[in-house]
């Protein structure tokens, strides 16, 4: 048992340890490329959320990871078979039934740790913050917590690329094609420059951006470069875990 997981711990523990954050992970299922599994968001979401809650727990932190949520916006992905879609508003439903379990019971912290670029929570934490205005409540997206440039040779892309193929061949290798049968993850580029430049923004109709529905040469990747990445991005949202769980919510400022 891992008692800071709480798909595996039991109501004798959870009576006797205190609680200062709740993390809930939260995924998507969707095509990868050829070579990945739909659960793919699921499994770094799993493994990224424990292993960063393990290091946490073992530094003093009284941290308890929730079950990852399996779905998420998929919007842009309508004609990717068994792409599933969760709208923004269901998943503020979904937030907003959380929040009032953790809030009611005195459990005033919570991350939403995200493992999908489809999801914003930014929105929802601001509506639901006035709601409950004695929660403090947060959003990271562990993709972005790193400098991609510094672990692997194509850093670019953003889907099934050679940062996700890494990660699951270290964490699944057993759910992972030969990278011969995988698509080079070509994309097409926005002809409206300022969407091509990032400052403004639009969502990507999938099947017209994407022939294999990856988005980044997944061909480098390696075990090797998905374990040192995994054990650098957890060591780093371990930290931002730690000051959370220790952090008076009267104090947040210097």
């Amino acid at each position: 048992m891992r008692p800071y997981i709480l798909a595996e711990t039991n109501w004798k523990h959870i009576q006797q340890s205190p609680i200062d954050l709740v993390i809930l992970p939260w995924g998507a299922t969707e095509a990868h490329n050829y070579h990945m599994p739909y659960a793919t968001d699921v499994i770094e979401a799993d493994h990224i959320a424990a292993e960063a809650a393990r290091l946490a727990w073992e530094q003093g932190a009284k941290v308890m990871v929730l079950p990852t949520i399996p779905f998420g916006v998929n919007t842009g992905q309508t004609d990717i078979l068994l792409d599933i879609n969760l709208y923004p508003s269901t998943q503020r439903a979904i937030l907003n039934d959380i929040i009032e379990v953790l809030d009611r019971q005195g459990i005033r912290k919570l991350v939403i740790l995200n493992s999908h670029g489809g999801n914003d929570f930014k929105t929802m934490i601001r509506e639901l913050g006035v709601k409950y205005p004695n929660m403090l409540l947060s959003t990271c997206s562990w993709f972005q917590t790193l400098n991609k440039a510094e672990y692997f040779d194509e850093f670019k892309g953003d889907h099934a690329d050679e940062m996700e193929t890494s990660l699951l061949l270290h964490l699944r290798p057993d759910l992972v094609l030969p990278l011969d049968e995988a698509g080079d993850g070509s994309a097409k580029k926005w002809k409206v420059t300022a969407f091509r430049e990032g400052w403004a923004w639009a969502e990507r109709k999938w099947s017209q951006v994407t022939a294999d529905t990856g988005i980044g040469n997944p061909k480098q990747a390696t075990a090797e470069k998905g374990r040192r990445y995994f054990n650098a991005v957890t060591q780093k949202i371990a930290g931002f875990f730690v000051e959370l769980a220790k952090v008076d919510t009267g104090d947040l400022y210097e």
